[in-house]
């Protein structure tokens, strides 16, 4: 293909994303406004609002624009016209959720997963029964269902569907997504848990629209997404975002990773029950926060400590990317929230002066459902970008 073809096939598709996306968040919108925020020709919107119609993605309502001047048939989409599965894979546990166009989930179901007593094509096999079973008992049109996406804490390549190394799942490099697939014979696609969560949060969270968001995770580990334009930042080789990694203090304690003083020994769940079993015998973060409720100083301490490390992430985290918006996500922030006002006030501490007002920090919106999400709104992504 010649520059200037792939030029004008380039510009097609992102006039196509961006009058789809002024419809989904202008709903009902007549044909005229569009014309009016894009700046196209009424004749391109015409002509790209055909094309989306024949997709099945929009649709003509029986609503008509107000005002003087002929009345135009206002322009929606159509919620139900395709479908996408989003699988959330964590230690311990699967997640399954059909998906409509508008981000809801239409049918769910979860399962305990013990992954390292299964071989991987075994998880598929038993996950792709599950997804059947979930089509079926809710007579699901098939053909509806463009793909499907999966979550997965650890190293994912993305291209190749391939999970390089997850210590969740105690997995390395095995070829998941075509794994699925070839059960289903439904488009798969597989990606690092917190990249498709960012995903979700910003199509359908209350980041929506945002420009430049960063989603920080904290949980059995720390890590960190960027999403720029509703594209998520992979860097190089889709590592891009582990923040839990980087170093803190180079004779701090020992990380799971093998070095010293990552970020994560400060924060992350299991580091803090560890520290609170140097006073009391806990075994989850709840009952640290039962015991600072009965104003036990120590338990206070320690979960004054956690935010405090959440705080500096924030604050590096905006003098590295300047972001509009920070979501602070996982099960130690999503399941506490107390903590979310703790780290907006430390948040002030550690500040550099020019980035005050710059940003807006917000808690996830999509909550337990996030990845699922998210992992669905990645294959609707990738399977629209493929047909557009």
């Amino acid at each position: 293909m010649d520059i200037s073809k792939h030029d004008q096939e380039f510009i097609k598709k992102k006039n196509k994303n961006m009058v789809l996306d002024l419809i989904k968040s202008n709903r009902p919108i007549s044909r005229a406004k569009i014309a009016k925020l894009t700046s196209m020709s009424a004749t391109s919107v015409g002509r790209i609002v055909n094309d989306l119609c024949q997709m099945g993605l929009v649709k003509e309502t029986e609503q008509y624009s107000s005002g003087v001047g002929r009345k135009a048939t206002m322009l929606d989409i159509d919620a139900s016209s395709v479908l996408t599965i989003g699988v959330e894979m964590d230690k311990g546990l699967i997640q399954i959720g059909i998906v409509d166009f508008d981000g809801h989930i239409i049918a769910e179901k979860s399962m305990m997963k013990l992954y390292h007593l299964d071989e991987p094509a075994q998880v598929a096999s038993e996950l792709s029964e599950n997804i059947q079973e979930l089509i079926d008992r809710h007579e699901i049109v098939v053909s509806k269902i463009i793909g499907i996406g999966i979550g997965v804490p650890g190293i994912i390549d993305t291209e190749k569907g391939t999970i390089v190394f997850s210590s969740q799942l105690g997995w390395e490099n095995v070829q998941f997504a075509a794994l699925v697939e070839a059960h289903l014979h439904i488009p798969t696609v597989i990606d690092n848990d917190l990249k498709v969560k960012a995903l979700g949060e910003t199509y359908y969270g209350f980041v929506k629209g945002s420009k430049r968001a960063v989603l920080l995770g904290f949980g059995s580990g720390v890590g960190s997404a960027l999403v720029i334009d509703g594209t998520v930042y992979r860097g190089e080789s889709n590592i891009a975002g582990e923040i839990g990694h980087s170093t803190v203090d180079p004779n701090g304690m020992l990380c799971e990773c093998g070095k010293r003083g990552c970020l994560q020994t400060y924060i992350a769940d299991f580091t803090i029950i560890e520290e609170a079993n140097k006073v009391k015998p806990v075994t989850s973060i709840q009952e640290i926060f039962d015991s600072a409720h009965n104003n036990e100083m120590w338990a206070a301490q320690i979960i004054d400590r956690a935010c405090t490390y959440i705080a500096i992430t924030v604050s590096n985290v905006v003098c590295m990317y300047n972001p509009d918006t920070i979501i602070l996500g996982g099960h130690l922030i999503e399941q506490h929230g107390e903590m979310l006002e703790t780290v907006k006030h430390k948040v002030n501490q550690f500040i550099w002066g020019p980035f005050n007002g710059t940003y807006r920090l917000v808690s996830s919106k999509l909550q337990s459902n996030a990845v699922m999400i998210g992992a669905a709104t990645l294959a609707l992504q990738q399977r629209l970008d493929h047909e557009m």
